[in-house]
This record gives C-alpha cells, structure tokens and sequence, in this order.
C-alpha cells in the first residue's frame, strides 16, 4: 500500500499535517484540542507579516510566527528571500528553546541570523538585522529585540 495515501492532503493535493499543535507547534493527537494555527499560504505585505509575527513572538507563539515568516519568505522577491529565511530560522530557534532543545535552539538561530547579516547596510522594510544579529552574538540569553527598529 501506497503510504502516501494516508497522508493529510489539502485540496491541492499537496500534504499537510492536519493533526492539531500545540502552542509550540508540536503535534496531538488527532481529535485533542489544539492551538489555532496560521493558515499556510497566506501572502502578506512585508509590513503585515512583520507585525503579525511580532505580535505571534510577543504572545509567546514563536512556532505561528515561524509560519507566518516562511510564507514570507516563500512570496518575497528574490533578493529578499535569505532575510525572511533567516528571520524564520531565529522563530524556529525560538520555538526549540521553548521546547528545552537549547542546542537545536542556538544553531537554528546562528543560522538565521546569519542569514539576515548580509542586509545590515539597507535593511528592508526597517527589519532590526543589527539588533537581531548582536542578541545572536550575545549568546541570545536576553528578550528577542523587536523584529524592526
């Protein structure tokens, strides 16, 4: 049997996870009353994807502005693709510290911020990549800086 066959689909046939989450995105058991999630897909300005993701981490929802962040990144233009990845990646880290994976945490993030070091001379969209890269360097033990300055 085709194992793929079991797997939640959505209508364009592509798999999705429908299993309900967590606040910190892990998966329950199907029927277990979960987290609401950020519809996938969802094509934002860069300034509402911003805000929305800020108030996602200030809710303490570092996973939901991950998602909010990679579909950002998945509709932003070329040359603006690594600055969304990378501010994924330091919400995925995010969401690995809430879990207690401090070291899947501090990778996800040094990538991440990684990412985001190249736009530090004209940051787009006001995005704070000299705060975000210094918290990064400082060992990421104090508050996220916000996303823009």
């Amino acid at each position: 049997m085709d194992a793929s066959a079991d797997r939640d689909r959505d209508a364009a046939g592509r798999a999705r996870n429908a299993r309900p989450r967590d606040a910190l995105g892990r998966p329950l058991p199907y029927g277990a009353a979960g987290e609401e999630r950020a519809p996938e897909g969802v094509v934002r300005t860069p300034e509402n994807a911003l805000a929305e993701a800020q108030a996602l981490l200030d809710a303490g929802r570092p996973f939901h502005a991950h998602e909010v962040l990679e579909d950002a990144w998945k509709s932003a233009p070329e040359e603006e693709r690594q600055l969304w990845r990378g501010l994924a990646q330091v919400a995925v880290g995010l969401t690995h510290a809430a879990r207690g994976n401090a070291t899947g945490a501090a990778a996800l993030i040094q990538r991440g911020t990684a990412n985001l070091a190249p736009y530090a001379a004209d940051p787009p969209h006001g995005v704070a990549v000299d705060d975000l890269v210094r918290w990064a360097a400082d060992g990421s033990t104090g508050p996220l800086p916000r996303l823009t300055g």
